[in-house]
């Protein structure tokens, strides 16, 4: 029986592996009764643009995944100005941390193609292994290329993108990341294992893993096990074998104060609060179907989650697909703004005054913008094949995270 509850553990990666190493370290100031006075989205108001962002045309970058193209959108005119190839499956448009240029994670290409933003020209792709997100460690120092497929987290050089070192994980499906108030690590989410990893960015090392809802899995059955034991009823390969997890969590976001995070869950509707320090789950708020993508409004005061409408990988059209206003200061979702005849936000940006908020449209072939003062839908911009995760740019920071534009 130990034997196959190990196996059961190892197949799984959920809660049998978890692990909290001591020696976490509190934020610079002192812990939690000094983040008061922190706001890590302080140079990130609206209009704050450094200077080498200034310089960047202002164009939205869609990654159309199922075109191999990327769509360049006037936000003036909002209308489509130009369409080019890129590899295949391009996943995210990512600035890069010293905002000279914009990354499009190629993942089935096995490639990374720089833009220009001064121009929205595309170079020669860079060659790294399975891109499916990319970010930066806060000092600039590496890359950190969020390789899913072979559950690693690749440092690279962040310009060359040079391989500096490999660190692999226990857990499934690496998706976004986010990093704590004092540089000190960084906290990952596991979209196919309902978990988080946390690193520590000073050793490049696994610091724990945490399930995020732990009793979800008790009865879960991975289909090797499934396979094993002639389990006919969960004897599922491939896509419906990844979709029968009981948790997927996908976006993670910090709060400005650096508190708490919250992790977008897709399966269970809402996002989880993580303390960050102590590694645990300390809440769980409701948002709506499909719960996928966090953006901070310019004054870092709410949360902008997107609700995608489906909690599938392959969807239809036209789903319940909405946007909640999250309120950090109460963990509560203060507005909930619906797309008429339905949609499928997924990823995006605010704009640089802060006054729109731009989503793809991942299931429609669509863009979507609304406005942030009340709520309204104001377009729908007809794009490629499964649009996701798309770049505004510029935006406000003194230097970018990575992502579609992790900013501080």
């Amino acid at each position: 029986m130990n034997k196959l509850l190990a196996l059961i553990c190892i197949s799984a990666s959920t809660a049998c592996g978890d692990q909290t190493q001591a020696g976490a370290r509190h934020v610079a100031a002192g812990g939690s009764h000094a983040r008061s006075s922190v706001n890590i989205y302080a140079n990130t108001g609206a209009n704050a643009l450094a200077p080498e962002a200034a310089r960047a045309l202002p164009m939205v970058y869609v990654p159309n995944s199922r075109s191999g193209t990327v769509s360049v959108i006037d936000p003036h005119t909002y209308q489509v100005v130009r369409t080019f190839a890129t590899g295949k499956v391009p996943q995210h448009v990512v600035p890069s941390y010293d905002l000279k240029t914009l990354w499009v994670a190629n993942n089935s290409s096995g490639t990374l193609t720089p833009i220009d933003p001064t121009t929205g020209i595309a170079g020669k792709p860079v060659r790294v292994d399975d891109p499916y997100n990319l970010y930066f460690t806060p000092d600039g120092k590496y890359a950190m290329v969020i390789a899913e497929a072979r559950r690693r987290i690749d440092f690279r050089d962040p310009h060359t993108m040079t391989l500096v070192q490999s660190l692999r994980v226990a857990c499934k499906g690496l998706d976004h990341v986010e990093f704590t108030a004092d540089n000190a690590y960084a906290i990952a989410t596991c979209e196919f294992s309902g978990q988080v990893v946390k690193i520590d960015l000073a050793t490049r090392s696994v610091a724990g893993y945490l399930t995020l809802d732990p009793a979800s899995w008790k009865d879960y059955i991975p289909p090797p096990i499934a396979r094993l034991f002639g389990r006919k009823k969960y004897r599922t390969t491939g896509m419906a074998a990844l979709m029968r997890v009981p948790s997927m969590p996908q976006d993670i976001r910090s709060s400005a104060d650096g508190s708490k995070f919250y992790v977008a869950d897709m399966k269970k509707n809402g996002v989880f609060v993580v303390d960050p320090e102590k590694f645990e789950r300390v809440d769980f708020i409701h948002t709506g179907v499909g719960t996928h993508g966090i953006f901070p409004s310019r004054d870092g005061k709410y949360l902008y989650v997107t609700n995608r409408g489906w909690t599938t990988l392959a969807a239809g059209r036209h789903g319940p697909g909405s946007i909640s206003v999250l309120d950090p200061a109460t963990d509560s979702v203060v507005a909930n703004w619906p797309i008429p005849g339905g949609g499928s936000p997924d990823m995006g940006n605010v704009s640089a005054d802060g006054k729109e908020l731009w989503v793809s449209g991942r299931y429609d072939d669509e863009v979507y913008v609304f406005d942030t003062q009340t709520g309204k839908l104001t377009h729908r911009i007809p794009v490629g094949r499964e649009p996701h995760g798309l770049a505004v740019w510029p935006q406000p920071g003194r230097y970018s995270l990575g992502h579609t534009g992790n900013m501080r």
